[in-house]
């Protein structure tokens, strides 16, 4: 299948290296591109892409806002969203997966793991580099979980749990197997099944869920 891709960032040339890169890839096609957020906005709900590749900081709407009203809670027909800035704050990673991005990515990255990242977040899989996570949750640990919050949804099995902790440390899954001492496969299933029980979008949203239900500190 053919990843189709808008891409947002108001700076014409990273705009057009982004066009390029992706439009040269033979299971991609870029479907639209634009400037803004408003834009952004306008254009992902009449183009309906598998991925928007969004900037941070544009006019008229910035790319967190423009996130939010593509993937955030209570849109009904949300776009996955691929947030790439050139500023590595943490505010504004949390500020990005609060919104509903499945991923976080910096514009200095290589072109390959740009490439990577559109494939991932178009699979329904989340990308977020597992330092970047580490260093979100240790400091927004706090913030992401609300008092008095306990768990909900279906209750998982003792490994299922340990998968969700490993996860919301940031581990890969090539790590979670090194850790628990089984397959990858064996960690997709595992994962796969969790996000199930739990009606979860993706791994970002259950780092999130695993702060806010106090099952890792």
């Amino acid at each position: 299948m053919t990843i189709r891709v808008l891409v947002a960032d108001d700076q014409a040339l990273v705009r057009t290296g982004f066009v390029t890169i992706i439009g040269a890839q033979p299971d991609m096609e870029v479907v639209g591109e634009c400037g803004d957020g408003r834009a952004a906005v306008g254009l992902a709900e009449r183009l309906r892409p598998d991925v928007v590749v969004m900037d941070v900081r544009m006019p008229v709407l910035d790319g967190i806002e423009a996130t939010r009203r593509l993937a955030g809670a209570g849109v009904a027909e949300p776009v996955k969203v691929l947030v790439v800035t050139t500023f590595n704050l943490d505010e504004y990673v949390y500020e990005a997966l609060r919104a509903g991005a499945s991923g976080f990515l910096l514009k200095d990255a290589p072109t390959t793991q740009l490439l990577h990242g559109v494939r991932t977040v178009a699979a329904g899989a989340a990308l977020l580099d597992p330092e970047v996570t580490r260093q979100l949750v240790g400091r927004y640990a706090a913030r992401i979980r609300p008092a008095a919050d306990g768990p909900a949804g279906a209750p998982l099995t003792p490994r299922e749990l340990e998968v969700l902790r490993l996860i919301a440390e940031g581990l890969t899954n090539a790590e979670i197997a090194a850790a628990l001492v089984i397959s990858p496969e064996t960690v997709k299933t595992y994962v796969s099944r969790l996000l199930t029980k739990l009606d979860l979008r993706d791994r970002v949203q259950a780092v999130i869920y695993a702060y806010r239900r106090g099952l890792v500190t």
